[in-house]
């Protein structure tokens, strides 16, 4: 029963490190192809997002599996846990924090514009 217990946590956490990198590559692309700053933010906050946290969260629990690691192997799942959490708190916050600062500096303007509610000069 306890096989068949790592043999999922195995599967799930090396599932989750290529779903990382899949939406890292996805991420990328759209970080290259989208046309305005915000756009772009966004790509770059979901790639935090998903190609970081998802690759945490499977390497967690891939070394819970690991027996070679010995009882390093507890250390590095709550740390690489711990990590995921604390980015997945803070990236949010930070791009939010970031187009904010941009749309109150009016540095990159929204194009086609339809409505902005926080600035009625910037979509003319």
């Amino acid at each position: 029963m306890l096989d068949v217990i790592e043999l999922a946590l195995r599967i799930i956490g090396l599932g989750l490190i290529v779903l990382g990198g899949f939406a890292s590559l996805i991420s990328a692309i759209g970080f290259h192809r989208f046309k305005n700053f915000y756009l772009r933010l966004h790509a770059a906050t979901i790639g935090t997002i998903w190609g970081c946290v998802y690759p945490l969260t499977g390497a967690s629990l891939l070394s819970i599996t690991l027996s070679e690691l010995g009882t390093y192997r507890w250390f590095i799942a709550g740390a690489s846990l711990v990590a995921a959490i604390i980015i997945l708190i803070l990236a949010p916050a930070g791009s939010h924090a970031i187009a904010r600062g941009v749309h109150k500096a009016k540095i990159a303007r929204v194009q086609p514009c339809i409505a902005d509610l926080l600035d009625k000069d910037l979509c003319g």
